[in-house]
């Protein structure tokens, strides 16, 4: 029989040990170590029993235990200094205090949130890296309140079959029994509505989670207000149909912004003024913002600047698949008709989405139609995205396709073995104090770091060997036939870690494209190599699951098995006994699909070396000594043979530098060049891939001018919003009558020469436009075989005389810098103070092209 309902019943802590609970309702018990070593003394035996999860711990821990620890003054003084301690860390003016004109608060939204594996919100690195974000900003003390949405079965938990086929599993959630708070007002739970079509509504309570000094959100649509279908919105994450994703976007976007404003009425927080979209997930923020201002009497397109000025969009995919696409007659039917916002009109809403495809509603494209600071989170990717999205602003090169990047980073509290931590406070403690420092890790004795590296490798064996028993007995095998699990893996032998996702682009199923080869080198009586392996399939992905099933065959065979392991249910906890203990981070994805990537990241600072694709971060960090690079076949089309000949590569590398350097020993036993590649690895990309990096990067480059816009834009009763609404709609009529009709060049002679100058004189029809609108550039450098300008530089061409006709002539001096091929054009572009960038508004004017270029070389 089967209970239809299940709840968490908490334990009634003594007054003594009311500390506990403040301790517990916390999340920055999730990297403060010192917190948890608090929690296990509580009872170590149960502490071990549920996981180091110290909700359920108090859960479960008796009233006898609780009793003796009430009277215990040893266990009350650590207890009242580690309350002391959050007190100290949520109070005191940390790094974005200093900062003089920080965002008063950010709005940071996003689907899903890896903090804890106490709390699956998660799925992969969008949460992960989301989670990070959010510690980092509480280091910080950078003011972001978060949005989520509270999944009742998270996502799934993974098993195998005896075949090797993964298996999906949907735990039921309470939320009870998680470190949450239900958000109250004079005693009643918050709920926000949103409005349906056919009269129906969606209704969702809110959850607050405290992640060290910033609140997270999450809403929750299981309420009795609900019918069936509307309760299920927030059962699992990425669960159901496109209807059902569609439900999820609009409470996490729309529902979150009313969640917000119900949050700071309520507890007096102040009120965002830069609104963080992570991923187009969360994009109908935009919208629900745009509804509020126009309530407040301002016009679709006033509001629309407002929402733009303080909004950043962060795109987190490489490739128009990733992306969320809906049917337009389906958000149509969201926005208009019965349900229609009477002073949103649902035409102006479908265009924001609008895409080359006139059927379906972008969620992408419509984020950044929504911000005015768009970032891809790799230079590589912000390449790749100006590239995908280069025809919303048609005319401008690349280059200037407005969408910039910040790299992604990791939280080393996290991420970073305790041992390391320790051995950083204890031997370069300004790495911690300050972040700074790193050069002094090559101080550290080599045997130091080597001796910590053989405990992290030892307890990656230990757990990997847990795990493998755990998952052979869901299989179907007997305690008997499992003798063999206590020799797999070695603490001694060089150990390969791959664990992600497994969409087809990151080909967890290359190692074994020649698995003789493979074999061989795992079995090597000399320098044998042994790999460990983790990863899930999206539940709909037939292929991904086909690819697992592969490699556990590979990893079943007799011969191998005690050196190649799959582990089933990779999670955070996994991820970090992973990234810990693996001397090898292996990462193979098809280039350019892999948009970052942070685990390689984690790897680095527990000092692992990576062996990557040039992909992601790796693309622009790798610098020939702190790992190594596979050489990519790019230019190969058949993907079978750029696959064989990127595995040949990569078992090149593996038996002749990989493992040749980890088992060269000198007489002391250490391997000496190795440590330099580890010892390398800190101190170039230690300071690099930190999240706090990251987040000094976002509020210095986006959240800071993103307040100051939105600032200026709201200032006055919004004048400075309407003035530049009314500036846009006139330029963008006008536009069509602008030309670049004449341009003349002198003073170069008929052998142009280098430090020559060539004098420009620029004729444009203004239109109905006056000088002050726009901007008349040249452009000029080295052009290339079809006349393209290649990474042009750019000279504004001073105004002279204005014509009766509305002829404006601009005139400029161009330096002949460079030798070889040269070119040159003039264009014209809107110019407004309040624009983030040239090509903001995607208009341009250029010369007509000519029947051909004049050829010269310049000597």
């Amino acid at each position: 029989m089967r209970a239809i309902r299940r709840f968490t019943v908490r334990t009634v802590l003594p007054a003594e040990l009311a500390a506990l609970g403040e301790l517990v309702h916390n999340l920055r018990w999730s990297w403060h170590p010192e917190t948890l070593d608090l929690f296990a003394e509580v009872d170590p035996g149960l502490w071990e029993q549920v996981g180091h999860d110290p909700v359920a711990l108090l859960g479960a821990v008796s009233h006898e235990r609780l009793a003796e620890l009430a009277a215990d003054r040893r266990f009350l003084r650590r207890l009242a200094d580690a309350a002391d301690d959050l007190r100290e860390y949520m109070t005191a003016p940390r790094w974005h205090q200093t900062q003089p004109d920080g965002a008063r608060a950010i709005a940071y939204f996003s689907p899903e949130y890896g903090i804890a594996a106490a709390m699956p919100q998660y799925s992969g690195g969008l949460g992960i890296l989301a989670g990070d974000h959010l510690k980092a900003a509480s280091d910080l003390g950078v003011p972001i309140l978060a949005v989520g949405l509270l999944y009742r079965h998270g996502y799934f938990t993974q098993s195998l079959s005896p075949e090797g086929w993964q298996l999906e599993h949907y735990p039921s959630l309470d939320a009870g029994g998680l470190p949450l708070s239900l958000l109250k007002d004079d005693g009643a739970p918050v709920k926000i509505r949103i409005g349906l079509p056919g009269e129906r509504a969606l209704h969702a309570q809110v959850w607050v989670a405290q992640v060290g000094r910033v609140p997270l959100l999450l809403l929750d649509s299981d309420v009795a207000e609900n019918d069936n279908a509307a309760r299920d919105v927030t059962d699992r994450l990425y669960g159901g149909g496109t209807d059902h994703r569609l439900m999820q976007e609009l409470l996490l976007g729309v529902g979150g912004v009313r969640a917000i404003r119900s949050y700071c009425r309520v507890t007096g927080h102040a009120e965002p003024e830069v609104f963080h979209t992570n991923e187009g997930h969360a994009g109908f923020l935009g919208v629900e913002r745009i509804r509020e201002l126009t309530e407040a009497r301002l016009s679709f397109d006033e509001a629309l600047e407002v929402v733009r000025a303080g909004t950043v969009f962060t795109t987190h995919t490489p490739v128009p698949a990733g992306i969320d696409r809906f049917p337009v007659d389906m958000i149509a039917r969201q926005f208009g008709g019965d349900n229609a916002w009477p002073t949103v009109p649902v035409e102006r809403i479908l265009a924001l989405g609008a895409e080359a495809d006139p059927a379906r509603f972008n969620m992408a494209v419509m984020g950044m139609r929504l911000a005015q600071r768009v970032n891809g989170v790799s230079e590589l990717h912000g390449e790749v995205s100006r590239d995908m999205f280069k025809e919303l602003w048609p005319g401008f090169d690349l280059d200037e396709v407005p969408i910039g990047s910040i790299t992604n980073g990791v939280h080393a509290p996290t991420w970073v073995g305790r041992e390391f931590m320790e051995l950083a406070a204890r031997e370069v403690p300004s790495l911690l104090e300050k972040g700074r420092g790193w050069e002094n890790v090559q101080k550290i004795p080599d045997a130091e770091i080597w001796n910590i590296r053989g405990v992290l490798r030892a307890r990656l064996v230990q757990g990997a060997r847990d795990r493998l028993r755990r998952s052979w007995r869901d299989r179907g095998a007997s305690p008997a036939e499992l003798g063999w699990v206590d020799d797999v893996l070695d603490p001694e032998v060089l150990t390969i870690g791959f664990a992600r996702r497994v969409p087809s682009y990151k080909r967890l199923t290359l190692m074994l494209q020649d698995p003789e080869r493979l074999t061989e080198l795992l079995l090597d009586p000399d320098k044998p190599v042994q790999i460990v392996i983790a990863g899930k399939a999206h539940p709909a992905d037939e292929g991904g699951k086909k690819l697992i099933q592969q490699i556990v065959k590979f990893a079943d065979r007799p011969e191998v098995r005690h050196r190649i392991v799959f582990l089933p249910d990779y999670d955070m906890t996994l991820g970090q006994l992973l990234v810990q203990g693996c001397d090898v981070w292996l990462n193979n994805p098809l280039r350019p699909l892999e948009a970052s990537g942070t685990s390689g990241m984690k790897s680095a600072l527990n000092g692992g070396l990576n062996l990557s694709i040039r992909d992601g971060w790796w693309d622009e960090w790798y610098d020939g000594t702190n790992g190594w690079a596979i050489p990519t076949a790019d230019g190969v089309d058949d993907p079978d043979r750029r696959d064989e000949l990127e595995a040949t590569a990569l078992y090149d590398l593996i038996e002749h530098e990989v493992a040749d350097r980890f088992y060269d020993r000198a007489g002391d036993g250490l391997p000496r060049r190795w440590m330099e590649m580890v010892k390398h690895t800190l101190t170039s990309l230690g300071p690099k891939v930190l999240a706090g990096r990251m987040l000094r990067d976002y509020v210095v480059g986006l959240y800071s001018p993103a307040a100051r816009a939105a600032q200026a834009l709201s200032a006055d009763s919004h004048a400075a919003a309407k003035a530049f609404a009314a500036w846009r709609l006139r330029v963008t009529r006008a536009w069509p009558g602008v030309r670049v009709e004449h341009v003349e060049a002198s003073g170069i002679g008929d052998t142009p020469e280098v430090g020559a100058a060539l004098e420009l004189r620029a004729t444009v029809a203004l239109g109905d436009l006056e000088p002050g609108d726009l901007l008349v550039e040249a452009a000029y450098g080295k052009v290339g075989p079809h006349d393209e300008l290649i990474r042009p530089a750019y000279l504004e061409l001073t105004a002279g005389e204005v014509e009766d006709d509305g002829r404006a002539h601009y005139s400029g001096v161009v330096p002949l810098d460079r030798t070889g091929a040269f070119g040159y054009t003039v264009r014209a572009v809107p110019h407004h103070p309040l624009a983030a960038a040239r090509a903001e508004l995607g208009l341009i004017a250029v010369p007509e092209e000519p029947a051909g270029m004049t050829n010269g070389i310049l000597r």
